[in-house]
Parts: structure tokens; sequence; C-alpha cells
């Protein structure tokens, strides 16, 4: 069978990858074979050359070793090591698809594989006000298609939302609504696992931005951390681990799961009333007074005393204006 080709354009690991596989195959071993040697699986090499992991110096030196490349490995992650850290996030979106448990810490706004497709575009547009539609719907589609990945058994699910993602209300209160509902509904099949941040527990220890864990049946776990246009992803054991802890302080200290799911419908029947009373206000000010015509005797009201009936009233909430029509 003839490998996969590899798309060597979004970003550098991936030209390293590219090189990892030719001197593999000029070496003429399996991936499954260097693995080994570095007390690794297959597939991280197949990562490694695809680009969706980052090579490592300790790594690179062994490879040097395994496949006779003459220390290149070693000098180039050298020479990365220094450079300022791209946006990762399409490297994110890709290792988010394969893992088998993701921990996401949100404290703006609902994560990706949560949304509605009403919240989602709320968030898009709010994000981008002067982008063309055809813009939005570009972004719009893929967000769409990693939401489904809840339809799947996998990935394991647990996030833990600040309670200003309930409380910001993107879209508009049916659209947050909706969004809220949708997340309860997940939780209460117990597809996820959700928490709820209160603003009285304080401060903890992923308060500076998001914050995900992603975790690998056959890799080491990667964290995510997003911030205004970009992201990073870290793969370092040492620093990861302690994101780890971070996230399990920041559960520790939010509602419980049945306490979160409480206050979440909470705030979606709040944003429903609040919905259905924007739309009775509107429906107030889009209709005019009924108009009524004085009365040259009597005053401007008509007297029930003498016999006299106010204009009847139609069955819509907006009658149609209507001048009295004298004999």
């Amino acid at each position: 069978m003839q490998p996969k080709p590899l798309d060597t354009a979004p970003s550098v690991h991936a030209l390293i990858g590219a090189e990892l596989r030719y001197h593999r195959e000029k070496k003429g071993m399996s991936q499954g074979e260097v693995g080994r040697l570095l007390f690794l699986t297959g597939a991280f090499i197949g990562m490694l050359e695809s680009g969706t992991r980052r090579m490592r110096p300790e790594i690179a030196l062994k490879l040097d070793e395994i496949l006779d490349s003459g220390g290149f490995f070693f000098r180039v992650c050298a020479a990365l090591k220094d450079l300022r850290q791209p946006d990762q996030s399409i490297e994110a979106v890709k290792a988010e698809q394969n893992a088998k448990r993701i921990q996401e810490y949100a404290p703006q706004h609902i994560p990706d594989i949560l949304q509605t497709g009403a919240y989602a575009q709320a968030v898009l547009h709010s994000g981008l006000p002067t982008a063309a539609e055809e813009a939005i719907n570009e972004l719009f589609t893929p967000v769409l298609e990693r939401a489904k990945m809840l339809q799947s058994p996998e990935p394991t699910v647990w996030t833990v939302l600040d309670e200003a993602v309930l409380q910001r209300m993107i879209g508009g209160p049916a659209v947050m609504a909706e969004a809220l509902r949708h997340i309860a509904e997940l939780g209460r099949r117990r597809r996820i696992v959700v928490q709820v941040f209160p603003f009285a527990a304080g401060g903890h220890p992923a308060i500076d931005g998001a914050l995900k864990l992603m975790a690998f049946s056959d890799a080491p776990t990667l964290a995510y951390l997003k911030c205004f246009a970009s992201g990073q992803l870290v793969d370092d054991p040492a620093t990861v681990s302690q994101y780890e802890f971070a996230f399990n302080l920041i559960g520790a200290s939010a509602l419980s799961p049945s306490d979160s799911l409480d206050l979440i419908e909470s705030m979606a029947r709040h944003y429903e009333l609040k919905s259905r009373r924007t739309l009775n206000l509107s429906s107030v000010l889009l209709c005019k007074p009924e108009h009524i015509e004085p009365d040259p005797d009597h005053g401007s009201t008509p007297d029930e005393s003498r016999g006299e009936k106010p204009p009847p009233t139609g069955s819509s909430p907006c009658p149609t204006d209507q001048k009295s029509q004298r004999k």
C-alpha cells in the first residue's frame, strides 16, 4: 500500500516530518520499527511525519542515531527552539479529531464542539463584524463539522464553563436559550461531563485564558492554549503535567456536574423568558393604539351609562386603525 502523501503546507514541522519519512524509507524501516527503538508507537512516528506532532530535541537526537542523518534533526530542532511560535490552531483541530479524551476550560464562550449553529454564527459575526457573509460561511461550516464529533461515543469530553459563559448573551436570548439547552441535554444524556466555575469561587490557575487538554491512546497528551487570533500547542511533558494539574484544580473548585446542569437549565429558562418578553414588547411597539373619535356631546370616551359601547376589539393583538363611521 502506498503511503499517504504528506501535506507540507501547514507548518515547518510538516517539512521536518517529510524529511523524517525520507530518511526512514531510505533506511528501509517501517514506522513501527523506528517507534520501537524509541519506545514509542508507530502511530506516533506517523504523527511526526505528518507534522501533527512537534519533534522534540531528545527524540531528534535518537532519530539521528537510528537513521544516520548526520545530526540533521537535532540541529533543526535546536534552531526552531527560539523561534516565535506561529498560530497552531489548524494543528490543534487535527489533533482534536484523533483525541480519546478532551478536557477544556472555557472562560469566554461555549467551546466549538458544544455550540449550536445559531450560537456559532453569532460568535463568528461578533468576532468579524465587517466580514462578508461568504467569509463567515467558510468559517461556519468547519465548526459544525467539529460539533458532529459528539455523535460518536468518543472522545470523552469534560468541559468546565466559567460562569461568564452563561452570563454573556451572545446572539440574543433565544440563541442563548437554545445553546444552553443543547449543553444540558448532552449532560443529561451523559455524553459529556460539564461543570460551571462560579464567580463566587474566585481565582484559579487558568484565569488568564482558555485551556484544552487532548489525550490519545498512542501518543502523549497535548495542551492547547487559545488567545486572541492565535493558539499554541504544548507537548513538553513537564509543562503539560502542570496544565493537567491546573485543570484538576479548576474542576475541584467548580460546581458539581449535577448542580452545574441545574444552573445551566435555570439560565436557559431565564433566556427563554427574556426572549418571550422581547417578542411581546416588539409586538406592542409595532402596534398603533386604537383611535377613537371624540364625541362632541359627551367627551372623548363613550358613556356606557347611555348605552354607548367602546369600539370592538379584534382578535388580533394589533387591531387595524379604524375611524368611527357616523350615520
